[in-house]
């Protein structure tokens, strides 16, 4: 995987990195017991995880593995079956139950593990699941290591070499302080001369893993909370709520006359904001003004950002304004995290909003971007549409085209011809990006520039003529 500083209108992705079957763009996800969302598979890749931790760095001890979980019903069936492929193969386990993906990586790092493990599929409905894997530092696992763990699942007669004698079988031992530790480090990176008090704050927990954690640290700080969609029943995650449905925050605002909406996913790792209007504010909005707020106190590393291929034109030209520059990495916020260690940087993100406050977490947070979004807020007394106004964005529109198999797009010399002629027609006044979901099966036709009405017609264009191609 590549990134590139940005120079001009249009960007291409990096090159794809190893090929992989089972891993996307966010870990291995899934129908449940539809293959590859497995117990079988979850166990395969608990015990290759722990086979790679163990044999490769020829520890002396019992490889540590922190497991996690959303609010989904099968959480707990993933769980056990990547504990007993981990504790079969000699590894202990540590189960933190339901906590934020975020918190996950925080836990694993701080609780010097060698990998940990959470069980999610993010924003997706309850009956999909994802496996993602994070490193000792809490950092996701790199294509190349991902492409190493599917070799080793692919063997089984490898793991079955590596199994342990009956009294070297792990252990499981439970970590009931999971959420209370995970608040402590959040409130830790809001400034100590500051609270919340006085702010009336509207928060979608999405009915998943933030639901006790995302509350109890706003109250905490000071604020008067109103919490939406906290009752998780294992099957109502995500459901008409959270980031994907931000319109039940937008309506909660208005009526409540809030300064602040968030709705977050179902793992937490990303959030949406209201503005006090009951408008949506995207991720590179917040981009913008956080590190705009960063570079005017100092603290924005190498005066650079890193972002996707899907953000906007229109933060570009603001960052650039502001004498930032802007690193673009391929879709996913662990190429974002990729690029901010290899060039120094400290902030970047995606439009979802995936943000990665590096100096204070390793992958993407929705509760700690609200907390930094705020922290800027109250340091430049202004409320957020304000803010937000400071950056103008270019139309976009986004068409998700059904696929069977999405990565057929990347070899399709239709499709290059397609998106060659869309360019062309654009010039410099805008851009394309079509790209397989590495998430769902489906391609997704992005197409941003000055006029909307241009673009949506070449947007349904391209993505009728992508569709007939891959039938």
């Amino acid at each position: 995987m590549t990134s590139h500083p940005t120079d001009g209108p249009t960007r291409a992705q990096g090159p794809p990195g190893p090929v992989r079957h089972l891993f996307g763009t966010d870990g291995i996800r899934g129908v449940v017991n539809r293959s590859p969302m497995t117990a079988q598979v979850a166990m395969a890749l608990g015990r290759a995880l722990t086979y790679l931790i163990g044999v490769e760095k020829s520890l002396k001890r019992h490889p540590k593995v922190v497991i996690g979980q959303d609010t989904r019903l099968s959480g707990p069936m993933l769980a056990s079956s990547v504990a007993a492929g981990v504790m079969g193969q000699g590894g202990d386990v540590f189960l933190a139950d339901v906590l934020p993906t975020p918190g996950l990586a925080n836990l694993t790092a701080s609780t010097r593990a060698d990998a940990g493990l959470v069980i999610s599929a993010s924003h997706n409905p309850y009956e999909d699941n994802g496996l993602k894997i994070f490193d000792g530092q809490g950092y996701k696992l790199s294509d190349e290591i991902e492409a190493r763990l599917e070799a080793a699942m692919a063997d089984p007669a490898l793991l079955d070499r590596h199994l342990v004698e009956p009294s070297k079988v792990g252990r499981s031992y439970r970590i009931d302080d999971a959420v209370g530790r995970y608040v402590v480090s959040l409130k830790a990176t809001f400034p100590k001369t500051m609270d919340l008090e006085g702010l009336t704050i509207v928060l979608d927990c999405a009915n998943g893993a933030a639901h006790k954690s995302a509350p109890a640290v706003f109250e905490e700080l000071g604020a008067k909370v109103h919490v939406l969609a906290n009752s998780p029943d294992g099957f109502n995650i995500n459901l008409d709520c959270g980031s994907l449905h931000p319109g039940l925050c937008a309506r909660e605002v208005v009526a409540r006359s809030a300064d602040l909406g968030v709705a977050l996913d179902g793992d937490a790792d990303r959030a949406v904001f209201i503005d006090h209007r009951g408008e949506v504010v995207d991720g590179d909005q917040i981009m913008f003004l956080c590190a705009a707020h960063f570079k005017r106190f100092g603290s924005l590393a190498n005066d650079a950002v890193a972002t996707t291929v899907m953000s906007n034109m229109g933060l570009e030209i603001a960052l650039g304004k502001e004498g930032i520059k802007l690193w673009r990495t391929n879709v996913g916020d662990r190429y974002v995290a990729e690029c901010l260690r290899r060039e120094g940087l400290n902030f970047g993100g995606e439009k979802s909003g995936h943000l990665i406050f590096l100096d204070h977490a390793t992958t993407g947070d929705g509760t700690l971007a609200a907390l930094q979004t705020l922290a800027v807020m109250k340091s430049a007394g202004r409320p957020l549409r304000e803010l937000a106004s400071l950056i103008t964005l270019f139309p976009q529109v986004l068409v998700n085209v059904p696929a069977a198999n999405p990565s057929k797009a990347r070899s399709s010399p239709e499709i290059d011809s397609l998106v060659a002629a869309a360019r062309r027609k654009l010039g410099d006044r805008g851009r394309i990006l079509l790209r397989p979901s590495g998430t769902e099966p489906m391609v997704r036709v992005m197409v941003e520039g000055e006029d909307l009405a241009e673009i949506d017609a070449l947007a349904r264009e391209c993505a009728e003529r992508v569709s007939k191609f891959l039938a």
